[in-house]
């Protein structure tokens, strides 16, 4: 679907911010609080809402940032020398709070079969404290449902948590649709605010077995494989439906397939491959 011009700020700014605030939410995610007064400024659209995220490294002495105009940063990014380039990843507002110029974003503390952390901002996250620098360029939402939707449909991992609850908690209160939220543990698991007419239906990797219909130790290796397999059970869904599937590679990009031979319009299907998983048995397209 062509990117709807009122969700992409007209004139992308970087905003800093400090840490306020550093918690485990689940035990599968971190939240980080950040504040500033340059937030006053922070036009929230809600939904999944998200920015480009900029970290210092451990071994930097101050976040070094590059210069940005308009819609052009990247080439400026690169050209940072690399031991002073900050680290750089696409977040979702997790909550956002004008009044106390308050943003939390949250953190998916994937971890190594030695239960080492992996990926930079993970890292970053789980070494937070109060008085971190931090910087984030606007890049306005995604989630843009036709007028005429009838019914929507969000499938996630936990990476796409965040932007499915804003979603969620973004629709308006005569929606109706199906969340199918995939994470690591029970522990994951919490209430959102949806609608009424919204089924929230969690996926729980570390329970499920063959009985689930999935091998259980290939189900607990790589996330978006359960979520994938509640999808394709769906067999039919309105042709005025609206999807919006994100996380794992193959989640998003089998759940669009499944969704395209159930005939919805490519049109009404938002996907995004957040990350890709290095296992080896890799998810097959549905």
């Amino acid at each position: 679907m062509a990117k709807n011009p009122r969700l992409v700020p007209a004139d992308p700014r970087l905003f800093r911010a400090q840490v306020v605030d550093s918690r485990m939410l689940t035990p599968s995610l971190r939240r980080v609080t950040v504040a500033g007064d340059e937030l006053a400024e922070f036009d929230h659209l809600g939904f999944d809402h998200w920015f480009r995220l900029f970290l210092q490294l451990p071994h930097q002495d101050e976040l070094y940032l590059p210069a940005v105009s308009g819609r052009k940063w990247w080439t400026a990014y690169l050209d940072i020398p690399e031991e002073r380039r900050p680290h750089c990843a696409n977040y979702t507002v997790a909550a956002f709070r004008p009044a106390e110029r308050e943003m939390d974003i949250d953190f998916v503390l994937h971890r190594s079969a030695a239960g080492e952390l992996e990926g930079g901002a993970a890292i970053w996250a789980d070494a937070a404290r109060p008085g971190d620098g931090i910087a984030f360029l606007d890049q306005g939402a995604l989630y843009d449902q036709p007028d005429d939707t009838s019914e929507v449909l969000v499938v996630a991992d936990e990476t796409g948590l965040p932007g499915a609850a804003g979603i969620l908690a973004s629709l308006a209160p005569h929606t109706t649709g199906l969340l199918i939220q995939e994470v690591p543990t029970r522990g994951d698991v919490r209430e959102l605010p949806a609608p009424a007419g919204v089924e929230v239906r969690w996926i729980v990797r570390d329970e499920l077995d063959s009985g689930a219909g999935l091998d259980g130790a290939a189900a607990h290796a790589i996330p978006g494989r359960a979520a994938l397999a509640e999808l394709t059970r769906l067999e039919s869904t309105a042709d005025t439906a609206y999807a919006y599937v994100v996380g794992e590679s193959d989640l998003a990009t089998s759940g669009r397939r499944h969704l395209r031979r159930l005939g919805l319009a490519k049109e009404r299907i938002f996907f995004s491959g957040y990350w890709r998983s290095e296992k080896k048995d890799a998810l097959q397209p549905a």
